[in-house]
């Protein structure tokens, strides 16, 4: 299968290239779905390739879900899907704070009540969750009283981003011994009809430009995503694949886990983005450069229904 990056996956070459892999991780969105609504052909591609014998895991940086609701919605799309086959950020950062970073004490939350869930389901407590309103003065800002049993502050989507929530950070991470983590730093958030919101990286440089700090990332591209799947479900890098719709976090990470690369053109990046990577003649630009492309991922339906 040796040959140029970014080639058109299709005809014989699908059978070949899947024949090469017995995992295959995808990211959610704008790869399987757009907002609430499916990709066409997405479930029945998930369906059929487990059906062939493939192991299929999600692998997203939205954090906004439990893996139990992530497997929830698949459900109701039609997709057949278990909780244990979905590693979202709210999870694997609750795994990074407790396998990796052995972490004891209290986490300053701007999140979510998913990554609430899911950091209490670590035994991992947490404080900060809703909306935090502005009162009083510049000064009384400044001098907000702070939980001492903080000793870290997690960042990820939260609805209820604000001010004070930045403040309050900001306030915990002047103490350098206060660990500071980001679920992902995604830029923006894909909709259907190619409407878009900010995503969680937005909230994260707000953060980290008060705290004059950078925070510890989790999300793809790092690759505790894939050792968090590899640990749990025995994967075998050499023969995985990750399919995504953004070069600089799925195709990136599956360059720097060793996984074969496919970008999928239903959600932020556009091939003319790969191949202005590809050309640049720039090592780092090189990462985000896929092996394979489709227009989406329904594309390897003509090979499984064969």
């Amino acid at each position: 299968m040796a040959g140029s990056k970014c080639t058109r996956l299709n005809g014989a070459l699908i059978k070949q290239v899947l024949d090469s892999v017995d995992s295959v991780l995808f990211d959610c969105d704008g790869v399987i779905w757009r907002g609430d609504s499916a990709v066409p052909g997405a479930a029945e591609v998930i369906n059929l390739l487990k059906k062939h014998g493939k192991n299929v895991y999600f692998v997203t940086n939205n954090s906004s879900k439990t893996r139990k609701l992530y497997a929830q919605k698949m459900g109701r799309m039609g997709f057949n899907v278990k909780e244990e086959d979905v590693f979202g950020t709210a999870y694997c950062t609750a795994m990074y704070l407790k396998t990796v970073a052995n972490f004891k004490g209290k986490v300053y939350l701007i999140g979510s009540n998913a990554l609430k869930q899911e950091l209490e389901d670590v035994g991992i407590q947490q404080t900060g969750v809703g909306p935090d309103h502005i009162s009083g003065s510049q000064s009384d800002w400044a001098n907000v009283p702070l939980d001492p049993e903080v000793k870290a502050v997690v960042v990820g989507f939260d609805e209820h981003f604000s001010y004070m929530k930045v403040n309050r950070a900001m306030q915990y991470l002047d103490d350098p011994s206060c660990l500071f983590v980001a679920t992902n730093t995604d830029t923006r958030l894909p909709l259907e009809g190619g409407k878009a919101v900010p995503g969680t990286g937005s909230l994260v440089t707000a953060v980290e430009m008060a705290a004059q700090r950078q925070a510890q990332k989790v999300g793809k591209p790092n690759g505790f995503m894939v050792d968090c799947v590899a640990s749990q479900c025995g994967l075998d890098r050499s023969r995985c694949m990750m399919v995504g719709d953004r070069l600089d976090t799925d195709i990136m990470l599956g360059t720097n886990c060793g996984l074969k690369t496919v970008l999928t053109l239903t959600g932020v990046n556009t091939l003319a983005d790969a191949q202005a990577h590809q050309g640049s003649g720039c090592p780092e630009r090189q990462k985000m450069v896929p092996d394979y492309y489709v227009e989406s991922i329904a594309d390897l339906l003509p090979f499984l229904q064969g």
